[in-house]
């Protein structure tokens, strides 16, 4: 089997900086700022802004902006002082709450990629991609960015310029939720109370709910339990603000709810039809420094993205990928429920999963440490073929693959006896040795693009025939 590894690698870089709101809980130092810049002339605090954005301007896209929006924050905290300031002052007191966070300080990995919504302007042999890629800075604190690029029948990987500025696409903080939504949601939690919900109109804000709690909880406490359940449940299931206006390349979608402060990470992007439909649907990980849920990203056309939380008995343990079309009629997601085994489940609802099986358990050595799977299969004539990882010893990754039934997906009727993928002499070394690693793969007629991740730290290529694939797989 011809497995063409690319020599392009896609590195991390500190240079890939965006602009955070420097937190801080006591209120008494935001009060002790807001009374140094008061004493500051206009001269003084002019001078001090200009030289700020002499400074940093070049580094970010319309940095002023965001100097503006975190003196909004701290606006609403209603603290003295601030209300009186002039627009050179409210500036610069939002820049004085505003870091800069580098989102590739340890690493850029575990890439996926699917078709791009726009395929214009191509020879008829190219396909145009977007890759997700994680991105993993201080504090190990991970977010996703994303590449574009074309590929053509040879192989030939061509990567559109790295982007002059990185972007965190905004949360859409005046979004508004249905209320059968929550409610459809909150059922989902035991004890949740539906009188609750008599409190709230048929849409509203996160703010709404925020103004809710606090009269209630003065009211009556006996609700207040559930009013947390909402509140839990707006936390994760968000929309982010429009960002067409942003380069593809220059987007990053970074942690917005308390639910994945500390990292949205690996995230399976894939391209979903129904009917004349078309989706991309991206689950990924959500980790608080504690916990960890399943999320989906929805968006068509990579514009505007919606958040949503999946919910059932069977939403647990990391990987979970989709199917690119329902099967049956029925929506269908590889999982690893134990951390051991792949296993497989259906559902009517796609937020809601209840049940699953085994579907695959280790057999050779190289995979009888852990299983699971490398994103989302692709459909080809003789079966859906799902890339798999497998853990040997020494903790050493690799990437292989199995084929299953088109009609019946819980049988394998194919699978590699081999590794497809394992680190070479170059590859085994960096922030996690000795692991290949990816989230997808993209089909391109015969030809497989696989971008893979080198020991956690960087990002490379390989392409491979699909039939030499099937060919090479045992039943």
């Amino acid at each position: 089997m011809m497995i063409t590894k690319s020599t392009i690698r896609l590195q991390a870089t500190h240079k890939a900086v965006i602009t955070r709101y420097l937190e801080f809980c006591e209120t008494t130092r935001i009060q002790n700022v807001i009374s140094r810049i008061a004493a500051l002339t206009e001269e003084e605090a002019t001078q001090t802004i200009d030289n700020l954005m002499k400074e940093f301007d070049g580094r970010h896209r319309d940095i002023q902006d965001t100097f503006q929006d975190h003196f909004n924050t701290i606006h609403e905290l209603k603290l003295a002082g601030a209300e009186q300031f002039s627009e050179v002052k409210q500036l610069l007191l939002g820049a004085m709450f505003t870091m800069e966070y580098s989102i590739q300080s340890a690493a850029l990995f575990n890439p996926s990629i699917v078709p791009h919504p726009d395929q214009a302007g191509l020879q008829p042999h190219e396909q145009r991609f977007i890759m997700s890629l994680r991105a993993t800075g201080e504090g190990h604190i991970s977010s996703i960015v994303f590449k574009t690029g074309i590929v053509d029948d040879k192989g030939k990987i061509t990567l559109d310029e790295a982007p002059e500025y990185f972007t965190r696409v905004p949360k859409n903080t005046g979004y508004h939720y249905n209320k059968s939504f929550l409610k459809t949601c909150a059922q989902r939690y035991p004890g949740f109370n539906d009188a609750v919900l008599d409190f709230f109109p048929s849409s509203f804000t996160t703010d709404f709910i925020n103004t809710v709690a606090e009269i209630k909880s003065e009211e009556d406490i006996s609700i207040m339990g559930s009013i947390s359940m909402l509140q839990q449940i707006a936390d994760t299931n968000y929309e982010l603000s429009p960002s067409a206006s942003v380069p593809m390349n220059e987007k990053v979608i970074f942690p917005n709810a308390k639910g994945e402060c500390m990292g949205m990470e690996d995230v399976r992007f894939v391209k979903f039809k129904e009917g004349g439909n078309t989706c991309y649907y991206g689950t990924y990980t959500a980790y608080n420094g504690h916990h960890i849920k399943t999320q989906l990203i929805e968006t068509t056309n990579f514009d505007v993205f919606k958040i949503r939380t999946l919910y059932g008995a069977a939403i647990s343990d990391k990987g979970m990928a989709l199917f690119p079309e329902k099967v049956n009629g029925q929506y269908v997601m590889i999982s690893r429920q134990g951390g051991e085994m792949i296993n497989i489940m259906f559902s009517d609802d796609l937020y809601y999963w209840q049940n699953y099986q085994q579907l695959m358990q280790p057999v050779y050595p190289w995979e009888m440490l852990q299983l699971g799977n490398c994103g989302s299969p692709v459909k080809t004539e003789k079966g859906w073929l799902l890339l798999t990882h497998g853990v040997g010893p020494m903790r050493t990754y690799v990437i292989s693959a199995i084929l299953l039934d088109l009609q019946d997906p819980t049988k394998i009727i194919g699978r590699l006896n081999k590794p497809l993928i394992k680190a070479d002499e170059t590859e085994r070394d960096g922030y996690v040795p000795n692991v290949v690693y990816t989230c997808g793969l993209l089909q391109h007629g015969k030809l497989l693009l696989i971008p893979y991740a080198v020991s956690d730290s960087a990002t490379g290529f390989v392409t491979v025939d699909t039939d030499e694939i099937l060919n090479e797989m045992k039943l």
